[in-house]
């Protein structure tokens, strides 16, 4: 798929001071074809798309680091930079909702934090591509340009045949609004201002998807979202997120939360009032509010300015339309993006507010793990920039069954059925690829 040459990639390697050897070779691939044509043969795959176009994708594990806990980030950042990642090299990663990470067998493969240095990356930035290749000292280069060069291209990715489907909701639509009710109590007593509640559906299939195979219909079909995929020990990670956690990079950090939302109408006239009722949507905009508030308050210690509009914006995407305010501001000397993910998570737009409080009542209402949903994916680099998107519209693959997710923000007028239909428009991405007939 990739012609290599050995003699050129032993011309190209440097040897960094942690010990692993890098090359960077433009190539004429695309980071998401990479990643397809070797996930089956190669232990470790990994990708991730920004909607402004830079993606990477990567096979095998050079070197792998990860940290748990409620230090996780700090100790996450000490990690990497001990690999002292020469530009353009990045490192992928990802993580959990709760500090301590994933608890259940499902997600056995997949830490409280973790950051991965494939062997072989393709990385496109604007109308350049890259194959980065970091080599331990253990592997052998005409061996991995070997491989590389067997990989053949995956073709169109073909529509998931799964066969029957059983699909079980976790926790029972019954007792998911009972917990909607209680929060809504709880509100009212003023214990908590905001909880995000969230469920699963688990869809058992004849057969099993390929996880790469979803991003790619993903991708296809929500272009403005970030496309994500890991795969660790036969299972995967997949989803097409629509918020930006955090970028950080020539010395700004970006956010953009989501809160309040509506569907999408059947017809522009329709699509166009659902969206106005939106912003007009006091309940709405209070939720909104909570999370701005919050996310300003949390990165002031680490910019010396931000630019925060007066009012939200709406961001449309193909089945929901939300409510969104993009905040940036100048980071301070020395900020790492991953200072900014571990003063941002989890945010009210995934947890709720008070922080303590809301993660007290979810940890009572919500009877499955998480994981990496609400958690967290990205990439980062040597010098400290990077970029994270929240882990939403995503499931969780593991042979022929899946665990999709979604959640809503339970505020003091939120009624149960509205905020059903509300998950049942998130999950509709993964459920129609996954649940199709």
């Amino acid at each position: 798929m990739i012609p290599l040459r050995a003699d050129d990639v032993r011309d190209a390697l440097q040897t960094g001071p942690a010990g692993l050897r890098f090359a960077v070779v433009p190539v004429d691939a695309e980071p998401l074809a990479f990643v397809r044509a070797g996930s089956r043969r190669i232990e470790g795959a990994f990708y991730f798309s920004s909607p402004d176009g830079t993606a990477l994708g990567g096979l095998g594990v050079a070197r792998k680091v990860s940290a748990s806990g409620a230090q996780r980030f700090s100790k996450l950042r000490a990690s990497v930079e001990a690999l002292d990642l020469p530009a353009p090299f990045r490192a992928l990663a990802g993580f959990s909702f709760a500090p301590d990470g994933p608890r259940s067998d499902a997600w056995s493969s997949f830490g409280a934090a973790d950051a991965v240095v494939p062997l072989a990356t393709v990385l496109r930035m604007g109308s350049q591509r890259y194959l980065l290749l970091a080599v331990p000292a253990e592997v052998e280069v005409a061996d991995l340009i070997d491989l590389l060069r067997s990989l053949e291209p995956a073709g169109d990715a073909p529509f998931p045949n799964l066969g029957a489907h059983r699909l079980v909701s976790s926790p029972p639509v019954s007792e998911w609004t009972t917990a909607v009710r209680e929060a809504v109590d709880a509100i009212a007593e003023d214990s908590i201002r905001k909880v995000v509640l969230a469920r699963s559906v688990v869809i058992g299939s004849d057969e099993a998807p390929d996880g790469f195979d979803v991003v790619a219909h993903l991708e296809r079909l929500y272009r403005r979202c970030f496309g994500f995929g890991w795969q660790a020990n036969g299972a995967t990670f997949v989803g097409a997120s629509p918020e930006l956690l955090v970028r950080l990079g020539d010395g700004t950090i970006t956010t953009n939360p989501l809160a309040g939302t509506t569907r999408r109408g059947e017809g522009e006239a329709e699509d166009r009032a659902l969206a106005e009722a939106l912003l007009e949507s006091e309940k709405d905009r209070i939720e909104h509010r909570f999370v701005v508030d919050d996310i300003v308050r949390r990165l002031e210690p680490l910019t010396d300015a931000l630019d925060v509009p007066d009012g939200p914006s709406l961001k449309r995407m193909a089945t929901v339309q939300h409510l969104s305010t993009r905040i940036s501001g100048s980071a301070r000397s020395g900020t790492h993006v991953l200072d900014v993910v571990d003063a941002l998570h989890p945010t009210p737009a995934v947890g709720g507010t008070p922080r303590a409080e809301a993660q007290a009542f979810i940890d009572k209402a919500e009877s499955f793990d998480r994981g990496w949903y609400t958690g967290g994916i990205g990439w980062l680099d040597g010098a400290g920039a990077g970029e994270f998107a929240i882990g939403l519209r995503c499931g969780l693959l593991e042979g022929t069954r899946a665990h999709v997710f979604a959640g809503a923000g339970i505020v003091a007028d939120s009624d149960p059925e509205a905020e059903l239909v509300e998950t049942r428009l998130k999950l509709r991405p993964l459920l129609e690829l996954l649940a199709a007939t």
